[in-house]
């Protein structure tokens, strides 16, 4: 199957897990200034463009989402939002006196914009999000809230998933986080009578929370596989 046509946004009431990562895997959002910057843009994107995120984490050099939207198409949405948060980020880094890696990473941003016609000069983001659609399938909503919010232990960032900032796990403990999110309620996706009145994932207070049972760190396809199976 042609990958371009298998990850799409064919549904425009589904829910997606989406992924995009920086040019080259480059490990920009090393500083939180960095961060911060997406965390500004998406919740822009929630209070002014119909944007709805269930679950969301920002990696060194990737960014997990699971997202909808009921006013807007996902695909444009996140257009915008990689187009304006790259011309952030860019100017940040080049504003930014404490970048040792400004002139290098300048310079793989301007060879990856220099490869696509699309780019006036310099190329941020890695065009493809890879959306795969699992409204109404709680085993992969389980599994993608699993994978979203242990990749921070994963990378080693923290041993708790609701201790790092920059993810949703901190609302899916009971806190409230830095970005505006929907909880995600079983009887929100299915079509069923039981009332459900816990969130997917939330698990009690003194207990390892989010324990995964994916076994393997992965990106691209075989992270999409993990989703899927």
């Amino acid at each position: 199957m042609n990958m371009s046509r298998k990850y799409k946004f064919r549904n425009p009431e589904g829910v997606y897990f989406v992924s995009f990562a920086t040019v080259n895997w480059i490990d920009v959002f090393t500083r939180a200034a960095y961060k911060d910057i997406l965390v500004e843009n998406l919740n822009y994107c929630v209070e002014n463009k119909g944007l709805k995120i269930w679950a969301w984490a920002i990696m060194s050099n990737h960014l997990h989402l699971l997202i909808s939207s009921e006013t807007n198409n996902c695909s444009d949405i996140l257009r915008d939002f990689k187009r304006v948060s790259s011309k952030a980020m860019l100017k940040a880094i080049e504003e930014n006196p404490q970048e040792s890696r400004r002139e290098w990473m300048l310079w793989m941003f301007e060879r990856a914009g220099k490869k696509n016609s699309n780019n006036t000069k310099y190329q941020f983001w890695q065009q493809h999000n890879q959306p795969i659609e699992i409204s109404k399938n709680t085993d992969k909503i389980d599994k993608a809230l699993n994978y979203i919010h242990e990749n921070p232990i994963k990378a080693g960032f923290v041993d708790r998933a609701e201790n790092y900032p920059y993810s949703s796990a901190i609302d899916y403990a009971g806190e409230k986080g830095i970005v505006k999110i929907e909880m995600i309620y079983v009887n929100q996706l299915m079509n069923s009578e039981t009332q459900v009145t816990l969130p997917l994932n939330l698990h009690q207070r003194g207990t390892k929370p989010f324990t995964s049972r994916l076994e393997t760190r992965s990106r691209g396809r075989r992270m999409s596989r993990q989703i899927n199976n």
